[in-house]
């Protein structure tokens, strides 16, 4: 894992040809060579989709926008991106901060690239403070998430409940408590994960499944989990 930008603009991919991540105070942008089949909570470009470009977009911490998705979509045209082919979070944490991790695993490369603040970490389950969901706080921990290689729906899912689980265990070991309970977090009121998936056959499989016990779900494991941490810990660090 490492920390490109603190100290450079761009960054890219060891395993993955045409694979490429450009940072600038407002964004960080993922450009990938290839169509991705997408699924997360992007607010603009989520649930499933078709995509070659990931935004992870800084807004200010006083941001409470009323339609995330339409603001998103100025944001998008504005930069002269295809709003058809780009998915968009946001956040208010530190760009330059973002953890960067990738290795190239069992018929997969993988990439993944996480920003983090926990200002508003919570534990899932306990009793809180609760809000209409038709408002919007920006996401405080991001992750992109890149597969090459091919995976089906199912697994798709699999591979998103495996990162949320490191995510988990990454606050867990930092230490980071819910500031209504006092109990350890699980993750902050408003985060944020999009994974894509080349759907690569170079790579002669296609994986079923991604939980923690398999070779994808593994390295998706980890990769979050050191991610998540190292953003976590440095997030206050200039």
């Amino acid at each position: 894992m490492s920390q490109p930008f603190r100290t450079a603009a761009e960054y890219r991919s060891k395993y993955i040809e045409g694979l490429v991540l450009a940072y600038s105070e407002e964004r960080i942008v993922l450009e990938s060579a290839m169509p991705l089949q997408t699924l997360g909570n992007a607010v603009f470009g989520g649930g499933l989709a078709t995509v070659n470009r990931f935004v992870n977009w800084k807004v200010p911490r006083s941001y409470r926008g009323n339609d995330p998705n339409g603001d998103a979509a100025e944001a998008v045209r504005s930069w002269g991106f295809n709003p058809k082919r780009t998915s968009v979070l946001l956040t208010a944490a530190k760009l330059s901060h973002a953890s960067v991790e990738e290795t190239a695993g069992d018929r997969f490369s993988l990439l993944i690239c996480t920003t983090a603040g926990t200002s508003n970490a919570a534990r899932a389950g306990s009793v809180r403070t609760l809000f209409p969901a038709y408002g919007y706080m920006p996401g405080t921990i991001n992750s992109f998430i890149y597969i090459d290689g091919a995976l089906t729906q199912a697994a798709m899912i699999n591979a998103l409940m495996t990162a949320v689980e490191a995510k988990a265990a990454a606050l867990q070991d930092a230490g980071i408590k819910d500031a209504d309970t006092g109990l350890t977090a699980t993750g902050t009121t408003s985060d944020a994960i999009l994974l894509g998936v080349t759907g690569s056959s170079a790579y002669g499989a296609v994986h079923a499944y991604a939980g923690t016990a398999t070779t994808i779900g593994g390295a998706v494991a980890e990769a979050v989990y050191r991610t998540v941490l190292e953003a976590v810990m440095t997030q206050h660090e200039r």
